[in-house]
């Protein structure tokens, strides 16, 4: 019996010290110090076989490899599925041509391997509709994909979403070798995927190529993960009006007023920025209820091409908090990290952290006026626009202009910090100086240390 209560003493004791040894975790945190939550460690893939019955759209009198517009036919399926407790609307191997399809409350898409949703070319089969475009609410066309207060809404693949752009393409670049002040939405076209005042939505494993303008747009929406996708436009050789011209305002992923977003696994090529965040433009875009904030942004373990810009903050921004860019590979961006700074609208970008990076950029860093169709209006009491705690660390990069920061009486800068940087630099412009309380720690540009 002593025996017995000696051992199990002992196995006791072994096991305590076996817990101390343990290695403790430490938690993951938002860049102003607060735990980023379990939801973001969550990458697995939503099951489609838990998500309803399957609405194979050509058992409904959807034609397979056709050109024709299959719009009514389409939203048909869709409506049905609706109206019968909801489902997975899906499009098999082949090809459908649709205009705007705008998704219910518990219906779902899937795109079969091989399969492929097709956009019109023709912008009279997209709905003018209330919708959001660069930072106001508005009478435009509706995108390909629409969903609107669709929680729990899911996109998946493995096949294609293809916003078929050429002929959209082609006029844009005509429209503004006729009017080089034509204004983006005077081009009229639409965008490949709109998902607005919805929650708990994924995206994951599909292709999202080719779009008219924007290719994903959230708008209002919390808990969106957007997982494995693969997101391209071309950066050139689209008109013969000019082939180093490329898919106009392409952007990869806006978020417009948007909170707590997981971007992970995914490729994005495009000739425009890639994840953008925004939430309003204008002198008195803060009172405004449509707009809003940025907040609890991760993009993760990403892949680019050519983008002209990795993660933007602007140019349509009011207040983008706790911003995180990391263990991201970078092939030839145009920049990485881009404040754009609208000198017409009170903005405030803060606790941005971009970490573990790697790759080539022509610029690193972007801090700059930006006055693209800006309309300045009289305000007495006009915010001074501000960028504060801004975080680089872990940072292994070519670039030809690392820091590209310009100051202006219409913003401040305070409270960056570089720590762990080790790049190449033609231009050598590297001056922390222009920003007030600047943390330069182990910075190594050229092989030569600069703290």
């Amino acid at each position: 019996m002593k025996q017995k209560v000696l051992l199990c003493f002992v196995a006791l004791m072994l096991s305590m010290v076996a817990m101390g040894k343990k290695k403790v975790v430490k938690q993951d945190l938002w860049p102003d110090g607060t735990p980023i939550s379990a939801w973001f460690s969550d990458s697995s893939r939503v099951d489609v076989k838990t998500l309803g019955k399957r609405y194979v759209i050509t058992d409904y009198g959807v034609k397979n490899y056709s050109e024709q517009v299959q719009t009514e036919k389409i939203q048909a399926v869709i409506d049905r599925c609706a109206r019968e407790g909801g489902g997975v609307i899906v499009v098999p191997r082949g090809f459908v041509v649709s205009g705007s399809l705008f998704f219910k409350q518990g219906t779902h898409l899937l795109i079969e391997e091989n399969g492929e949703l097709r956009g019109s070319d023709r912008i009279r089969d997209f709905k003018l509709v209330k919708t959001r475009m660069e930072g106001q609410t508005l009478n435009y066309f509706a995108a390909l994909v629409n969903a609107d207060g669709v929680d729990g809404f899911t996109i998946t693949g493995p096949g294609t979403i293809n916003g078929n752009g050429q002929a959209y393409w082609e006029e844009f670049w005509i429209r503004r070798q006729y009017n080089k002040n034509c204004t983006n939405l005077e081009a009229m076209r639409p965008r490949n995927v709109y998902i607005s005042n919805s929650k708990n939505v994924t995206v994951q494993d599909v292709r999202i190529i080719n779009s008219p303008f924007w290719t994903n747009h959230l708008y209002k929406c919390e808990n969106v993960r957007y997982l494995g996708c693969y997101i391209f436009a071309p950066f050139d050789n689209v008109t013969p009006v000019d082939p180093k011209r490329g898919a106009p305002s392409s952007d990869a992923i806006d978020l417009d007023v948007c909170k707590n977003v997981l971007i992970s696994g995914c490729y994005m090529s495009v000739n425009d920025d890639a994840v953008v965040l925004k939430g309003g433009k204008g002198t008195w875009a803060d009172k405004d209820p449509d707009n809003g904030a940025c907040e609890n942004i991760l993009v993760e373990n990403c892949e680019y091409g050519k983008v002209h810009g990795c993660m933007t903050l602007g140019s349509e921004s009011l207040h983008d908090k706790n911003v995180i860019l990391r263990r991201c590979h970078i092939k030839d961006s145009s920049r990485i990290i881009w404040l754009k700074m609208r000198p017409d609208t009170p903005q405030h970008y803060e606790y941005v952290r971009v970490s573990e990076l790697t790759g080539s950029c022509k610029a690193f860093l972007v801090v700059r006026p930006w006055t693209q169709f800006f309309k300045p209006e009289d305000r007495q009491d006009m915010p001074l626009s501000q960028c504060n705690n801004i975080m680089f660390d872990n940072i292994r990069m070519d670039c030809q202009n690392f820091f590209d920061v310009g100051r202006s009486d219409k913003y401040k800068l305070v409270d960056f910090s570089f720590e762990n940087i080790n790049v190449t630099d033609k231009k050598e412009a590297f001056n922390p100086a222009l920003i007030d309380n600047c943390v330069v720690k182990n910075v190594v540009i050229n092989g030569v240390k600069k703290d």
